[in-house]
């Protein structure tokens, strides 16, 4: 498996040959620093720790600063892969290369917040009548029993927290990549803000 840590710069547009307008998600992959590795003989599975950007040495704790070695510096973000096709060692740094050669992505990342939300919203439910004299508009209807048990079961659709879930795009085409730019442009969105954090990996089903 092929992975890396990358941002999400945002969304734009590209022709391809043909003149057929492509919406593109922009994913900037900086150079990921191979921090610690993993084996089946001293942790039980083989993996690799990868970090990007640096942290000031005044906001780093020991405990947190134990785990570098002594030329790489801080980072502010780590996540481990397992099963990683290629062969590094600590202090490598990896980059849009990895991807050399690979047509689709599978992407993660947490998706919007969207805070606390009513049925029609986080749901879909059409909701009553909007007509006057309504008294059923954009509320969630029964939710339990009139007679035993007479309570509401779990995992009933109800109104509550929307969003700011770890969620995976699969299947994305890569358009365009520029090593210059250290981006790559997939097809279609990804979840999240811009600027926020991507897991970018090696699609699993193609």
């Amino acid at each position: 498996m092929k992975g890396l840590i990358a941002k999400k710069v945002g969304m734009t547009q590209v022709f391809d040959e043909s003149g057929n307008l492509i919406p593109v998600t922009v994913i900037r992959i900086d150079p990921n620093v191979v921090v610690a590795t993993r084996t089946k003989e001293r942790n039980g599975y083989d993996a690799v720790v990868l970090g990007i950007d640096d942290m000031k040495m005044s906001k780093v704790v020991k405990p947190y600063k134990g785990q570098f070695a002594e030329n790489i510096a801080p980072k502010r973000t780590l996540r481990e892969f397992r099963d990683f096709e290629k062969d590094v060692k600590v202090g490598d740094e990896i980059g849009l290369e990895l991807f050399e050669g690979t047509r689709f992505l599978d992407v993660t990342s947490m998706s919007k917040g969207k805070g606390f939300q009513g049925v029609m919203k986080r749901w879909g439910f059409h909701g009553g009548r909007a007509s006057h004299g309504s008294k059923f508009h954009r509320e969630g209807g029964g939710t339990g029993q009139s007679t035993t048990p007479g309570h509401t079961f779990k995992n009933t659709k109800m109104p509550g927290r929307m969003g700011f879930r770890k969620t995976t795009v699969q299947n994305l085409q890569i358009v365009k990549t520029d090593s210059d730019l250290k981006v790559i442009m997939v097809r279609g969105a990804v979840p999240g803000n811009k600027d926020c954090m991507l897991i970018v990996k090696s699609a699993v089903k193609k």
